[in-house]
């Protein structure tokens, strides 16, 4: 049982397209929305996908250690990045990994970026040409591909309460 009235981040790892923004539909840190405002200029090197998610995880910690509940849908496709984002919340961190197989994601593609880049047009996709770095233990894992979205949320919810 977690006390949320004390503030928490739900952190949504997962591929592109695998339902990371469609569980948190509430205010959410987006990766997208903040790398138009936030982490605006930032690339998608390694370097620069590390401060991308270091930026968003300090708002977000910012936030829960002051009582919000922050729901933060970020790709944070490296293991160490989002343990260094664990790091600065202590207690206040609930890592959701959004488990949703490659082929799934790609059938969805939900920006184009999938068709994009088996046109050749796009490199450096997460999952198909640039790494992504499954958590090894998160606190909730959420098949989507196996479960509608209610039951996802739902399962999401029991986990959090």
């Amino acid at each position: 049982m977690r006390d949320l009235s004390t503030g928490v981040t739900v952190w949504f790892t997962g591929l592109p397209s695998s339902g990371k923004t469609t569980l948190a539909r509430v205010e959410v840190l987006d990766g997208d929305l903040a790398r138009e405002h936030l982490t605006k200029g930032l690339g998608f090197s390694r370097e620069d996908r590390a401060e991308n998610v270091r930026r968003i995880g300090w708002v977000a910690s910012l936030l829960a250690r002051n009582g919000v509940i922050v729901l933060a849908s970020v790709i944070s496709p490296y293991r160490d990045d989002r343990d260094a984002v664990r790091e600065m919340h202590g207690e206040r961190f609930v890592e959701v990994h959004v488990a949703t197989p490659l082929d799934v994601c790609a059938e969805r593609d939900v920006k184009g970026l999938y068709a994009k880049q088996r046109a050749g047009e796009l490199s450096g996709l997460t999952g198909v040409d640039d790494p992504y770095e499954p958590p090894l233990r998160p606190e909730v894992v959420v098949p989507t591909h196996q479960q509608s979205v209610d039951e996802s949320v739902e399962l999401l919810w029991r986990s959090l309460t």
